[in-house]
């Protein structure tokens, strides 16, 4: 069989996808080969309406199609308002991309509560609030869809300042795993992208011995790109991955390989 006989695989030609955080660094690489694959994006954001302005005439110069949605993603009255503006546009979404997230970082004996709810609301709230909304809609429509939620490494292993990043995306992992089981008998696939160090503008600078670091833990031997997170959430919203769910994929370069001691 030839090359292009498997082409049909990873097309999303006539699909809907809604990516929240979408005009951030990953966050714009996944709306570019999402769309780059066929798919109508919603490109969501909170804040930053510039940048998801741009994104989208970017897009659309390039000859996708794609639009912009502004919610807060940790409220569910905000979250219900952005899926039904979201199916009313283009009669329903076929594909979420739970991406939104904070990244604060603090010793262990100084995150406050504050800091601590904002972590869970907006790396775990967000994703049962939207995972809710996209299920509920696609079941009264007969069901059918795709989610991936992205983690991190961060929920295998122990990181200095980390401890509520990590325990957010543990949450994560286990929430997807949890969803997939009972969202499967609706033929709604639930998946995890567990991204490793992901390279972003002035990272090398600022951060030269934790690059370093992580260059040398890799298997790889260097930084991720937000392109290898697009990839591998690309293949899970595909019919390539039609009977894959529940799974927590490691894009991690081969970190997560290094040696104990």
């Amino acid at each position: 069989m030839s090359a292009t006989a498997h082409h049909h695989l990873l097309s999303l030609n006539g699909k809907t996808a809604l990516v929240t955080g979408g005009a951030g660094g990953i966050g714009s690489a996944l709306c570019q080969t999402l769309a780059g694959a066929g798919a109508h994006v919603g490109i969501h954001y909170h804040t930053s309406e510039a940048a998801a302005l741009t994104l989208r005439a970017q897009l659309c110069d390039a000859g996708a199609s794609a639009s912009t949605l502004r919610a807060d993603v940790t409220n569910k009255a905000e979250v219900d308002a952005l899926f039904d503006a979201a199916c009313a546009a283009t009669g329903g979404v076929d594909i979420l991309i739970n991406n939104a997230g904070v990244y604060p970082l603090s010793p262990f004996l100084d995150i406050s509560e504050a800091e601590y709810d904002l972590m869970m609301d907006a790396n775990v709230r967000s994703v049962m609030l939207c995972t809710q909304a996209f299920a509920r809609r696609n079941m009264a429509q007969g069901g059918g869809g795709a989610v991936v939620n992205i983690a991190s490494i961060a929920a295998r292993g122990v990181l200095d300042m980390h401890s509520h990043y990590c325990a957010a995306k543990s949450a994560v992992i286990m929430f997807t795993r949890a969803a997939a089981r009972e969202l499967g008998e609706h033929n709604i696939r639930v998946n995890a992208v567990s991204p490793g160090l992901i390279w972003r503008q002035g990272l090398d600078a600022g951060w030269p011995e934790g690059v370093a670091r992580y260059q040398q833990a890799a298997a790889m031997g260097r930084v991720g790109q937000a392109e290898d997170v697009a990839n591998a959430c690309l293949f899970l919203v595909a019919d390539a991955s039609k009977w894959i769910t529940g799974i927590d994929l490691v894009v991690d370069g081969g970190a997560l390989t290094d040696k104990l001691f």
